[in-house]
């Protein structure tokens, strides 16, 4: 038998479950055993030895390509949602501080429509997107310590190339998800909550009696700003698109709503603070946005602008920001997790949150992984509000 035909079915053997294949050796030649599980034997191959070996080894190789094989999305070229492709990819084995991870739910976030439409370019093309996961720990790399198989780990922010069923990961950048906590959630609120953490607690650090506006306030990070701001004491007002959308937004602690495809949201922020201005804007819309989030600011007001959804922004003038002495920043979480002990600080934060109640997750919408394109097309066009999960 040619070894081209049997080799397939050798490797296919090799992996069948409660099947066992063993050879026996005579003088010239090799029996090929299959047992089952009720420990009978049939021979199903007679080869010589020289053949023997050589279809071995063609199965092993064989058997060690499919096992690295998985399905991903990768992009050839920047665009609209339909050069998101569904494909196989090669994956290796991890190395020295590597670990490798079975993916159970994928975040989906507007940087990853960012790096599709190449608003910010990836390192390399072709490319994975994706930013976040929570998977299952299935191989861990040589002389790494402080991380075991089977351990649930989430990351967010990191190294790209979450929308595949698995990858290899630095194992300094994953953090362990509490038992208590389900792999969706998790992934629903890595990247969303860890942003609304150093936004809130650090890039500007909100106070009782501040006073802050939320630009779109239903969406993913929006709604866990608004949450966890009146939890601080804020007075939070949101701005929103729909009718349902403004009723999540007042349900997620927004004092203020504001439809703002029917009233002005800069006159309405005048009128609610009595002509004071807000202490600080978070602003993920940018273009259509920013100018009037900047009208919104009080005195020595913080412009933090950290999205943009609606487009580039229009260059702001250094002048523009002398009249009230206003403060404005484009912040991004990598900056805010460089260290080890940044990460787990901010992550754990987030999780604390979830577990005493103060941050209530949405995953209003899931996606199989290989539909990614439909995900990205309703997250562009506002048809999803809280947070989006591709599933593998």
């Amino acid at each position: 038998m040619e070894l081209s035909r049997v080799s397939p079915l050798l490797s296919r053997l090799v992996a069948a479950p409660r099947l066992l294949l063993r050879r026996r050796f005579t003088q010239n030649s090799t029996l090929f055993l299959l047992h089952n599980s009720n420990n009978k034997s049939k021979v199903i191959l007679l080869l010589k030895h020289k053949q023997s070996k050589a279809l071995a080894t063609k199965a092993a190789a064989e058997t060690r390509t499919r096992t690295n094989m998985v399905k991903a999305i990768r992009v050839y070229e920047h665009g609209d949602p339909e050069v998101l492709k569904w494909e196989d990819v090669e994956i290796g084995e991890p190395g020295e501080g590597e670990i490798r991870v079975r993916n159970k739910a994928i975040g989906l976030n507007f940087i990853d429509v960012y790096y599709r439409k190449g608003v910010y370019k990836p390192a390399k093309m072709p490319f994975t997107p994706g930013m976040e996961a929570v998977g299952e720990v299935v191989t861990v790399g040589p002389g790494l310590t402080g991380r075991t198989v089977g351990d649930i780990v989430a990351y967010a922010g990191g190294a790209m190339g979450s929308y595949a069923e698995e990858q290899i990961l630095p194992a300094n950048k994953v953090v362990p998800v509490p038992s208590s906590i389900d792999p969706v959630i998790a992934a629903s609120i890595m990247l969303k909550g860890m942003t609304a953490q150093f936004l809130l607690r650090r890039c500007f650090k909100v106070e009782p009696g501040h006073t802050v506006l939320i630009q779109a306030a239903a969406g993913g990070v929006g709604s866990l700003l608004c949450q966890w701001a009146n939890a601080l004491g804020a007075t939070v007002i949101g701005t929103v698109s729909t009718k349902e959308k403004a009723a999540q937004a007042k349900d997620d602690g927004c004092h203020h709503v504001i439809l703002y495809k029917e009233e002005d949201f800069v006159a309405r922020v005048n009128e609610i603070t009595s002509g004071n201005g807000v202490d600080v804007v978070y602003d993920s819309v940018g273009k259509d946005s920013l100018q009037g989030s900047l009208a919104c600011l009080k005195l020595r007001g913080y412009m933090v602008s950290f999205g943009q959804s609606s487009g580039t922004p229009d260059p702001v003038p250094l002048s523009a920001l002398a009249p009230k002495s206003l403060f404005l920043t484009r912040p991004s979480l990598m900056q805010y997790t460089v260290t080890r002990d940044e990460l787990l600080e901010t992550a754990g934060e987030v999780f604390t949150s979830i577990a005493s109640g103060i941050l209530k997750v949405r995953v209003n919408h899931t996606y199989p992984l290989s539909q990614a394109a439909q995900a990205h097309t309703d997250l562009e066009s506002r048809k999803t509000s809280g947070s989006v999960v591709l599933i593998p």
